[in-house]
């Protein structure tokens, strides 16, 4: 009388099953592990223009820093330096508060020129995000670029002006993808090894 492999199929079935499930928390892991500073972000805003506008704007004169969608109680460092970075260049810096998630700092000026934007949320990792803007008054006394690394000249790292500009943030997801790809793959070989013994296979 032949013997059934119905148990067999089922243990296989349920053994897949529970890898395949294994599987998928961990492919979905990075969003948990996301490093603080991947979220939220912060534009620079002529002065005049709504916080709620979100626009972006890569050419002001008097400005403003805009932060948004970050998580609550958080706050951020920022800095702007000249791009290309010139020793004894024009820099700013500050702290932006963010209590319900949101903040912007008071209205700021700088030379002429290309500046390059950094925030960071503070106790967060890496190397913060970055964007790339230019000042440029025209009515300013004097005109014409006032301050070391002014003028024309494209950005040397990091997106363009007003591209959102994100920048070394961690990525934890090539690590997670591959651990649940090779939970896959032995959960392939399990349950065919199990299908298997039934008919006499090692």
């Amino acid at each position: 009388m032949p013997t059934s492999s119905l148990p067999g199929r089922r243990r296989s079935a349920v053994t897949l099953a529970a890898l395949t499930v294994v599987g998928s928390t961990l492919a979905a892991t990075p969003a948990a592990f996301a490093a603080p500073g991947d979220n939220g972000t912060v534009k620079v805003h002529v002065v005049g223009t709504a916080v709620e506008a979100r626009l972006n704007q890569p050419k002001v004169c008097l400005f403003y820093l805009d932060a948004f969608n970050f998580d609550v109680a958080e706050g951020i460092t920022w800095t702007l330096v000249t791009q290309p970075a010139v020793t004894g260049g024009a820099t700013l810096g500050g702290k932006i508060t963010l209590d319900t998630g949101a903040g912007r700092t008071a209205n700021l000026t700088l030379p002429d020129g290309q500046y390059k934007l950094t925030w960071k949320i503070d106790g967060g990792n890496g190397a913060g995000k970055h964007k790339v803007f230019k000042v440029n008054c025209p009515d300013r006394p004097g005109g014409g670029p006032g301050g070391p690394g002014g003028g024309p000249g494209g950005p040397h790292g990091g997106p363009p002006a007003g591209g959102g500009g994100l920048a070394h943030t961690q990525d934890f997801a090539p690590v997670a993808g591959a651990a649940a790809v090779g939970l896959v793959v032995a959960g392939g070989a399990v349950y065919l090894r199990l299908r298997r013994r039934p008919d006499g296979a090692a």
